[in-house]
């Protein structure tokens, strides 16, 4: 991302900088269907039932800020944006922030809040849609410590199993106490990643290896993922990511619990899911491009099954100011109920500083 340095001094070992970036970003969404309108689609059921909809939606929320500082080898980095709730339509519209990212850096060291160790950005496809077709991606951010060296590396991330009814979510500003934090949540989450950079493209692979102990089982929780991206001809590019096994929250925003009941013999198991998208972005020209994206994700236990896909056109009016339309689908054929679907068309402006 792009970023205006507002202060510099010193040199070397002694420099420090502090710098600003960004982006504001206004979409238009129209959504038509039997799924609710979100501002964005993720793995969920929006509402939880089928609902007839015919929604035009205005909003600025994913537009964020970020502030590096850095202080000769250590670098620290925040970022906020706007989709932390709060607010009405009807007078003030306000959102609150919300905390993307805060972490610090030094050499081979990362500390902090930041994506997982296991989540392939370079495998995101351009989207209008925020994040793209988080179904079929391993999309999460954690408080974690990693470390790298080469083409490796390792981090253990905060855990959290999900689908014993706590979210680890505390009910106050006072931060997490109480009967508020999971009793037996001991063990860190471990990633170990590979990330392979050849002149012909990218590749990388993970594996995520944790302990789901709640909901009266203790069991080893295993998942894997391998990404890419590679160019094509000219300036376009092909993206893909598979990921299968324990993977929870780790994928398919919103979709998996980690722990379900099954409904053939009544017990408490662990859920497995197979995730996959794929993207091809095209070139038009040097400043015009669309990309097809295509994500979904499916459940092996609760026979959870849901995709997304996409395709947009995307202007760089200027360096720093994009324009672009999205149409897609999002539908859901879970085992449960009839196969129901919602359009998109989504309008966007973006200027990055």
């Amino acid at each position: 991302m792009q970023a205006i340095e507002l202060y510099s001094s010193g040199s070397g070992d002694n420099i420090t900088k502090v710098s600003i970036g960004g982006y504001a970003k206004v979409d238009v969404r129209h959504v038509n269907g039997d799924i609710a309108y979100q501002d964005y689609w993720v793995g969920n059921f929006p509402g939880g039932e089928p609902t007839d909809t015919s929604t035009t939606g205005f909003n600025v929320k994913e537009s964020r800020l970020s502030m590096t500082v850095q202080h000769g080898e250590v670098t620290g980095y925040m970022e906020i944006d706007f989709y932390g709730g709060g607010g009405n339509e009807i007078v003030s519209n306000s959102s609150n922030v919300r905390l993307r990212h805060f972490y610090i850096k030094y050499k081979n060291w990362m500390a902090g809040q930041n994506w997982s160790t296991f989540m392939p950005l370079k495998a995101l496809p351009e989207a209008l849609d925020f994040g793209g077709p988080h179904v079929g991606e391993v999309f999460s951010r954690a408080v974690q410590v990693r470390y790298t060296t080469g083409n490796w590396q390792f981090a253990i991330e905060n855990p959290e199993t999900w689908g014993d009814g706590d979210i680890g979510a505390p009910s106050s500003a006072l931060g997490l106490t109480g009967d508020q934090a999971d009793p037996d949540e001991d063990t860190p989450d471990f990633v170990a990643r590979y990330n392979l950079n050849k002149d012909w493209g990218s590749l990388s692979f993970g594996a995520l290896v944790r302990i789901i102990d709640q909901g009266g089982i203790d069991e080893t929780g295993t998942a894997f993922i391998m990404s890419g991206a590679i160019p094509t001809f000219g300036k376009d590019d092909l993206r893909f990511q598979v990921s299968s096994g324990d993977l929870g929250r780790y994928a398919a925003a919103a979709m998996v619990n980690d722990i379900v009941r099954d409904p053939r013999t009544d017990e408490i198991v662990v859920e497995e899911t197979t995730a996959f998208t794929v993207a091809y972005r095209h070139f038009w020209n040097e400043s015009m491009r669309s990309t097809a994206f295509y994500g979904t994700a499916e459940t092996d236990v609760t026979e959870l099954k849901r995709a997304h896909w996409g395709v947009n056109l995307i202007d760089s009016v200027t360096k720093h100011l994009d324009v672009g339309v999205e149409i897609g689908n999002y539908a859901i054929k879970d085992a449960a109920i009839e196969d129901i679907d919602s359009n998109y068309l989504q309008l966007s402006a973006k200027f990055t500083f």
